[in-house]
């Protein structure tokens, strides 16, 4: 079948990241003498990402974590800078939207989304975007597939879907799409992938 469309993850696929960047240069601007809890930021994030609490909301519940007293902009500015470019996807992101509409699927919240349109101009090539924090669904969640697939207006076995994480790519191919799970620890991907257009 001819490939219409195609779908992106955002983290550890177009965008490498690493939270311990943030922590280590927060931990280091504060003096911290013992880790912040993980638990209890990793809870906040998630209920960020499903769009439950506010940008403000996370904030108070992280930064005495980090027993940041700051003006809240430098917890932010530290917060956001844990993305590098992930080359060789976005280089293959930007070949398939010559040819057919791409779009993105995420888990994040509206912190990072925003950083990252300001800051990676391979963002402009995407057509649309569901993101959890606005769907009020996480992946794997099936839900999340069937909005994209409402909102894209696309046909799920047409459409390419790729994903760092084997959950997610099981959940978008029980859903119909042509998922490719993608490790960014091998070299070898995508140049191995055989993409039909």
């Amino acid at each position: 079948m001819k490939t219409q469309a195609a779908i992106f993850d955002i983290g550890n696929v177009l965008l490498l990241f690493d939270y311990t960047k943030a922590a280590r240069r927060l931990a280091e601007k504060n003096g911290l003498a013992s880790d912040p809890d993980r638990a209890r930021i990793a809870a906040a994030n998630r209920s960020l990402e499903l769009g439950l609490s506010t940008r403000d909301e996370f904030l108070a519940a992280v930064r005495p974590e980090f027993r940041d007293t700051g003006d809240p902009a430098g917890f932010v500015s530290i917060w956001e800078d844990i993305f590098e470019e992930n080359t060789r996807m976005t280089s293959l992101a930007r070949r398939l939207a010559e040819k057919i509409p791409v779009f993105l699927i995420s888990n994040i919240g509206p912190i990072h989304h925003d950083h990252i349109l300001r800051t990676y101009d391979v963002f402009r090539i995407f057509r649309d975007g569901v993101y959890s924090y606005r769907a009020g669904f996480l992946k794997p969640a099936p839900e999340i597939f069937e909005i994209a697939t409402r909102q894209f207006g696309i046909e799920p076995a047409s459409t390419l879907y790729f994903d760092d994480l084997k959950e997610n790519c099981e959940a978008a191919a029980a859903a119909g799409f042509r998922a490719h799970h993608y490790d960014p620890h091998r070299a070898d991907l995508p140049g191995s992938w055989n993409i039909p257009l």
